[in-house]
């Protein structure tokens, strides 16, 4: 556990984990070209509907490459560093995870929740800030963690309250209709799998509060 805690994402499993793939310019692109909402046959199956479907929800599930990688299967197949790692819409999440030394961390968890912040939503933060952040080990570990809680959870277990993260902090979570939020983030694709991680893209880093 220590371990863990010592990992932290400026948001992002920059490094891997994540289970998506996508590459647009807005949120809703990006999460859609990286993110998977194939079924586990590999066909598409994610839509915009309710989170308690079995496969992956979202306004940008529907964007994910039905096969290769990125899609659904491929991340299904990857421990969750590796797996966020093939998806374009978290390559700073990617390289703050690498930057911080956490991908194998990561990798080796046996069972988590991630909320990926994808690349948008890191150009959400001031260029100045975000090099800063980058720049510092400890803040960055601190931010990444933040956005891990230590077990999986699925779309049924977040209709309302607060997660413990790995970072010591903890999140709020609360559905609204089909739409989920963590914090001040909107989840853009959720319940994607990896082998050990349950992966919720959002349009927003979450940032600790102490």
């Amino acid at each position: 556990m220590n371990k863990l805690r010592g990992f932290a994402a400026a948001a992002v499993i920059a490094g891997a984990t994540l289970a998506a793939g996508c590459a647009g310019s807005d949120t809703a692109s990006q999460a859609g070209s990286g993110t998977t909402g194939a079924s586990p046959s590999g066909s598409p199956s994610a839509t915009a509907g309710p989170a308690e479907a079995a496969g992956p929800f979202g306004p940008s599930c529907p964007k994910l490459p039905a096969s290769g990688p990125g899609s659904a299967t491929a991340l299904a197949s990857e421990p969750v560093a590796t797996a966020a790692a093939q998806t374009p819409a978290l390559s700073t999440l990617v390289t703050a995870v690498t930057t911080a030394g956490l991908a194998d961390t990561l990798n080796g968890a046996a069972a988590i929740t991630l909320f990926a912040p994808t690349n948008d939503a890191f150009s959400k933060i001031p260029k100045a800030t975000l090099a800063k952040v980058l720049a510092d080990k400890k803040a960055l570990s601190e931010i990444l963690t933040y956005h891990v809680v230590g077990e999986r959870r699925a779309p049924t277990e977040l209709a309302a309250g607060t997660l413990p993260t790995l970072q010591g902090g903890s999140v709020a979570i609360e559905k609204t209709s089909d739409a989920y939020t963590v914090n001040d983030a909107r989840v853009l694709c959720g319940n994607l799998q990896t082998r050990n991680a349950t992966v919720y893209l959002i349009d927003t880093v979450l940032m600790p509060t102490a």
